[in-house]
């Protein structure tokens, strides 16, 4: 969702919802890489019934990854794609459904925004490409060495979008993946997979919502079911509150921010492409055996746990002599809905209300003072009280001027902070400093030290900068005579580049100073302020949008054709008389179709996606739609400081003209675009192992052409409708490779069908509530009344992962005799052992107290070198726990006993290194016996 920072916020005002993800490795025997076995318990201590994949937010870090080199081709991409997914599968371990959703074609409100995406995308592609070659033309005019030039056409990422042949190839590509992890993974033995591809219309994040809302309305449904959604988009928490699922969990990858990149002229690390100085590059290695690697490090995920978040809201909105009776679950739907005021996917934000300013507590506070008269809650079921929104909308105008007040005077602070602070650094900085990658680090850093690269780069640029430091060491307003001494004749005027204040982009509102209704107004709408029929025009739309936007999340998209249609929006004092609004929308609308809406969202340059006929709309002067298409556009910053902040001003595309205009295109399709350009559906897929394997065979073998119900009893509940499939995966049929790095799949065991959700009434409203018969997890935070309490005399220890009765980890007294035997004596001051660990050295606060009996132990700690440089193997309590069902921890010892896993080798000496059979060519271009 479109709420810049929230999950930052979000992560620090919550901490506890945050538990790291504990992943086992695969192993390697005699070069043969060995797969997990997914199908013993979950290493996280805790095991989910379905797991949900946003794929789009797996697609796009896989075909153009931001830290490692970006695959060569197509099919690389959906090798990586792969790799995604079975990580993510390790670590998870579903029971019951795997749900894969690809972004098919949105609303009318999200094409503006996937509109303004392309073309930024395409603009920022162009520029960079640009001044790439400007720069390499301006290093090897000065000498500068840079490898050759590599003939590559660049990855448009705007490809990502349905209705190309690249999200065509991929829906073939996860069909074949699918097929062989049924037939070769035990873990997948018992799973049902539903995969909806681009074909299927609505977000992918969106199918998976309606999805769980369609089967909680079941009565087969089990309401202690454990999700586990897949996605790093920040609406994924809003959506999962939405479900009132008690067992609700989202699984990302944890943000690691200035991650090091390559220079994309030399592809040497250390600096950016702006800063190359074109030096050649220096040997990695004695052999320069490390000269195509990059210091990579894998990418970590985190679980947000919803049911801890629950945990919070229910003791910050819980409010005490109300005039209604208290719901916490009403509490968390307007909660949710008071998000949308500070930015979403389909909304700009208000003016006043900045995430990082506070703006949600804000918002909650004026709610909890409003709400005793107001009523009621301001939400119910995804349908929105105006009246109510109204009252808070007016007290949060009645602050605004005092908003933006202190914002221009944080603002100001905050630059005469940093003004003061390179003072300071300047005044007090040595003669000379190492800097770049031989820059001083400050000790206890957590992050361990990276390697040198290119040192030859770096230490040439702390030449220059010592040389530049050194000539204008006499005075920064000293003129220089032409032998480099200092010129008595007074000084030259400092240049306004060399101050110490960044140029900051132009502001004409001035949302401090009185008049600022007015300035914005007429600065973004070009409308006069006193123009009260254009002021409510816009606040009914916004309105619109608000309720729009909550239906989508509660109950479904209300209409595929509605949009927000400005660029900005509106002040919360203008929120005035909004409870009279209509806020209903046009019934039966439908979504566009794929290759209309790569018409609407695509730029010129990227029109290479589609047909000929229909690209020459986007670039032949004489069409009748070329003002969808501009070549440049401005950006408006709008108080922001970044251009990726800033608000594209495109135009919008008028449906009635863009369907007029494809009219005449239509006839020139060809069948395989024609395809392309329908809309599919769900296909449900399951192996041999699965109770419903026989009922789908039964309905091919019978060529039923019927419509039936799945059977729940067979399938855990899940119902839905089931009809044949065109293109279906069949026992003991041949599955075709669509990579050709991976072989034909000639032993099939797997059978796919076409699969609809349950259908409702149009009318039909989904209640958010909690089930009957729903178990509230037991809680996690520490109660409020802990110290009031005498607990038996107990300190309190916080939960660590999903586990409640998982012991912290302690070193037993043996083991600090060791050391006290072992570590030297003499360098340290007398002392004695805490009766805590160190939490930096051993990874928990807590020890094993001591008895009564037992005496205290010298205190040797301060003895010690360096924990990373005494530090040996990994300790027991850091490894990955390996347990079977019903049996007690394996220690080191006993676990080399253990017998083998179900898994030989044999098995696998036909898969490559990902663990997908290879083609016979292929193992014997590898020199492998066939």
């Amino acid at each position: 969702m479109g709420v810049p920072a929230f999950f930052r916020w979000l992560s620090r005002k919550y901490p506890s919802i945050i538990v790291n993800c504990v992943e086992e490795k695969a192993k390697e025997c005699n070069g043969v890489k060995i797969p997990i076995d997914t199908s013993k318990p979950n290493p996280n201590e805790v095991e989910f019934d379905n797991l949900y994949l946003d794929m789009n937010g797996i697609i796009h870090p896989c075909t153009h990854p931001e830290d490692k080199p970006a695959p060569k081709n197509e099919d690389e991409m959906m090798v990586a794609i792969f790799e995604y997914i079975d990580r993510i599968f390790n670590i998870v371990r579903p029971r019951r459904l795997l749900y894969m959703a690809i972004d098919g074609v949105a609303p009318r409100a999200k094409m503006n925004q996937q509109r303004s995406r392309r073309f930024r995308a395409s603009k920022e592609g162009m520029e960079a490409a640009e001044e790439k070659q400007k720069i390499r033309q301006e290093i090897l005019a000065k000498g500068g060495f840079l490898p050759p030039e590599e003939v590559k056409e660049r990855f448009d990422s705007n490809c990502i979008t349905p209705g190309t042949e690249f999200m065509d190839n991929l829906a073939k590509c996860l069909r074949y993946y699918i097929t062989d992890r049924l037939n070769s993974d035990p873990g997948w033995k018992n799973l049902t997979v539903i995969l909806s591809d681009a074909s299927a219309p609505g977000e992918g994040e969106h199918k998976i919502m309606d999805y769980i809302r369609r089967q909680r309305a079941q009565p087969n449904h089990d309401p202690n079911t454990h999700h586990c959604l897949c996605g790093a988009d920040a609406d994924l928490i809003m959506l999962g509150l939405a479900t009132h699922e008690p067992n609700f969990t989202i699984i990302r990858e944890e943000f690691k921010p200035n991650k090091p990149k390559p220079c994309a002229l030399c592809n040497q690390m250390g600096h950016e492409v702006k800063d190359c100085q074109g030096l050649p590059r220096e040997k990695q290695g004695k052999h320069d055996q490390f000269a195509d690697t990059l210091p990579i490090s894998e990418q970590e995920f985190i679980f947000i746990r919803l049911c801890v978040l629950r945990e919070y809201l229910e003791r910050e909105l819980t409010m005490a002599s109300l005039p209604f009776t208290f719901d916490f679950e009403r509490s968390v739907d307007d909660w949710v809905f008071m998000c949308f005021f500070v930015g979403n996917d389909f909304l700009p934000h208000l003016p006043s209300l900045e995430i990082r300013e506070g703006a949600i507590d804000r918002l909650v506070n004026i709610y909890k003072n409003v709400v005793h008269k107001t009523g009621g809650y301001l939400t119910e079921s995804g349908f929105v009280n105006l009246q109510r929104v109204q009252m808070i909308m007016l007290a949060v105008g009645e602050v605004e001027d005092s908003i933006f007040k202190k914002r221009k005077d944080d603002d100001d602070n905050f630059k005469r902070r940093q003004k003061e602070k390179r003072k300071r650094l300047k005044r007090d900085q040595p003669s000379f400093l190492p800097g770049g990658q031989f820059s001083p680090q400050a000790l206890g850093n957590r992050s361990s030290p990276q390697a040198i690269c290119n040192p030859r780069q770096a230490a040439f640029e702390m030449r220059m900068h010592d040389r530049q430091n050194s000539t204008t060491s006499a005075s920064p307003n000293t003129s220089l005579t032409p032998d480099g001494s200092p010129s008595l004749g007074g000084g030259i005027k400092r240049k306004p580049e060399d101050s110490d204040s960044e140029p900051e982009p132009e502001d004409n509102i001035r949302l401090w100073e009185t008049g600022w209704k007015q300035r914005y107004y007429k600065s973004k709408f070009d409308v006069d302020a006193s123009d009260e029929k254009f002021r409510r025009k816009v606040v009914q739309s916004y309105v619109e949008g608000l309720c729009w936007v909550l239906r989508y999340y509660y109950q479904g998209c209300a209409s595929w054709n509605w949009y927000y249609p400005f660029h900005y929006a509106p002040f919360a004092s203008d929120f005035e008389g909004i409870a009279d609004m209509p806020s209903d929308f046009e019934k039966g609308s439908k979504p566009f179709k794929p290759l209309e809406q790569l018409m609407g969202v695509f730029p010129a340059a990227s029109g290479n996606f589609l047909p000929p006929t229909w690209r020459k709309l986007m670039t032949d002067p004489e069409s009748s739609i070329i003002d969808f298409y501009p070549e440049d556009f401005a950006i408006d910053l709008n108080g922001k400081k970044y251009a990726w902040q800033g608000v594209a001003l495109l135009p919008f595309v008028d449906e009635r003209r863009l369907r007029a205009a494809l009219e005449e295109v239509y006839p020139d399709l060809t069948p395989e675009e024609s395809r392309r350009n329908s809309l599919g559906g769900d296909v449900l897929f399951v192996g041999r192992h699965h109770p419903l394997c026989d009922f789908i065979v039964e309905q091919y073998k019978t060529k039923n052409t019927e419509v039936v119900d799945i059977p729940p009893e067979l399938c855990h509940g899940i119902q839905g409708k089931l009809t044949l499939n065109d293109n279906a995966i069949l026992p003991d049929e041949v599955v075709q490779s669509p990579v050709p790095m991976l072989r034909d799949l000639t032993q099939n065991s797997a059978v796919s069908i076409s699969f609809k959700d349950p259908q409702f009434a149009e009318d039909f409203v989904f209640k958010a509530t909690v089930l009957p018969g729903a178990k509230k997890p037991a809680p996690v935070l520490k109660p409020g009344d802990w110290e009031k309490t005498n607990n038996d005399g107990r300190p309190w220890r916080p939960q660590l992962g999903f586990n409640r009765d998982r012991k912290p980890v302690h070193l037993d007294q043996s083991v600090f005799r060791t050391l006290g035997h072992t570590m030297p004596r003499d360098r340290g001051m007398p002392g004695m052992y805490p009766n805590a660990v160190p939490l930096g050295a051993y990874g928990t606060p807590y020890a094993r107290p001591l008895m009564g009996s037992q005496q205290q132990i010298p205190k040797l700690l301060s003895n010690l070198r360096p924990q990373e440089s005494w530090r040996g193997p990994t300790p027991l309590f850091q490894q990955t726990p390996q347990r079977t069902a019903g049996a007690a921890p394996l220690l080191a010892w006993n676990r080399m006993l253990q017998s083998p896993n179900q898994f030989q080798p044999a098995q696998y000496q036909g898969l490559g290194p990902m663990g997908y059979p290879q083609r016979p060519e292929d193992r014997m271009d590898r020199g492998r016996q066939v």
